[in-house]
């Protein structure tokens, strides 16, 4: 009887883990989604720099009203999902992102700062509604065990959308045309126009295709620590702050690569783009490389000496330890910082049972460090260099070091 037990439980995990495969796949493609749209920001950062002359700290507002939309969007996301669920919360977020997208068109019709920020916004809703349930659907579409695996594997295709923006910004925004404001703005409108045809077919997608709806339970294992107040869960408070400082120096390090790059090397814009997608190629193989490092050294462990790894290379930019070389130190920096956001993603849901949802939109409002910090990292290059500014998310991986070896431990 013991062994038809056994053999039942089997079936059922195996025909599970079938029901879960396309909708794994299905949601591992808006991983790729949001990550074209965020490193796009990179380029826009410096194109509308000289475009519309504006400074380093004026510049940062595409970061601002991108990630601001987070800070707004992800408690209402969350409730919007617990109240319909998950398919339901994707859904709304692919119609926010392609409307976004689609209202780019217009904004540079009207050649409007103004009107093309507020297309970011609404686009940037859509993503906070994605993140918010794309990232805790990953983590429990399969075994609670390998939660961190699966959702650095689904974050691994977010590399091909990190390539592809800095390309794409390359090929098109910055190709060799009429430098004027009206040239300046429609260079930005065909990519947005095929990128809102594109997230359409993917909410077409979503809507004919079964998504099984996933009740976080709190187990045996999880009963003590979903049991308690959510914000008595110390892994979750500190996982919150250090996604906070995680996106928060993303944004300001990916948002003034361009800068650095034409500053150290004396290059083009297009060329610095080019060098970003190389880096962006290198963020994709520390994806793919670190889920399967993972299997031999704990998440928060590896977390921990990325997180050295980055205060190593970030000070040898921030103080032009290599000259000329000191870029290929950046470059460097996006294999080690692949795995941050959906390793500390993981790390605070873990053990929260039926507060899962919850606890997610709280750890999505983190990404509002996005909005906070590059305009602050674009005043002091403003006011001194860009290499110096640097200093600025070298401190914050410092404390997402401290998190990763200390802070993410359950207590």
């Amino acid at each position: 009887m013991a062994q038809l037990s056994s053999s039942n439980a089997s079936l059922k995990t195996n025909a599970e883990n079938q029901n879960y495969l396309i909708p794994f796949a299905l949601v591992t493609s808006l991983f790729f989604l949001w990550g074209f749209a965020i490193s796009m920001l990179d380029v826009l950062n410096k194109h509308f720099q000289k475009v519309l002359n504006l400074s380093n700290a004026e510049s940062a507002w595409v970061q601002v009203c991108t990630f601001g939309a987070y800070f707004l969007m992800a408690l209402p996301a969350g409730y919007f999902m617990k109240r319909w669920g998950y398919k339901k919360g994707i859904l709304a977020g692919l119609v926010l992102y392609a409307g976004g997208a689609f209202l780019v068109y217009p904004a540079g019709n009207s050649q409007s700062w103004t009107f093309f920020l507020i297309a970011l916004f609404v686009l940037a809703c859509g993503l906070a509604f994605l993140e918010t349930a794309a990232n805790p659907y990953a983590t429990v579409l399969g075994a609670k065990e390998t939660s961190e695996q699966r959702l650095n594997l689904a974050q691994s295709f977010n590399g091909l959308g990190v390539i592809t923006g800095p390309l794409v910004g390359g090929l098109f925004v910055f190709a060799e045309r009429e430098n004027t404001i009206a040239a300046g703005f429609a260079s930005v409108q065909l990519p947005y126009m095929i990128l809102g045809g594109v997230v359409s077919v993917v909410a077409i997608l979503f809507f004919f295709t079964p998504m099984p709806e996933i009740e976080e339970t709190a187990d045996e294992s999880t009963e003590a620590t979903a049991a308690k107040p959510l914000f008595q869960n110390k892994h979750f408070i500190l996982a919150v702050l250090a996604q906070f400082l995680n996106v928060g120096a993303q944004g300001c390090i990916w948002g003034f690569f361009i800068n650095y790059a034409t500053e150290t090397l004396a290059i083009s814009d297009q060329n610095a783009s080019y060098l970003l997608s190389t880096s962006m190629v290198i963020f994709m193989i520390g994806r793919f490389a670190s889920t399967f490092f993972m299997r031999f050294v704990k998440a928060n462990v590896l977390l921990g000496f990325y997180g050295l790894a980055i205060v190593v290379l970030l000070s040898i930019v921030s103080f032009n330890l290599l000259g000329q070389f000191s870029v290929y130190a950046l470059v460097a920096f996006f294999f080690f910082q692949s795995i941050t956001f959906p390793t500390i993603f993981a790390l605070g849901l873990k053990d929260l049972g039926t507060q899962t949802k919850q606890a997610s939109s709280y750890i999505i409002m983190g990404i509002v460090g996005g909005a906070v910090f590059p305009p602050i990292m674009g005043a002091i290059a403003d006011a001194s260099s860009s290499s110096l500014s640097f200093a600025l998310p070298t401190l914050m991986f410092a404390v997402i070091t401290w998190f990763g070896f200390k802070g993410s431990q359950l207590r």
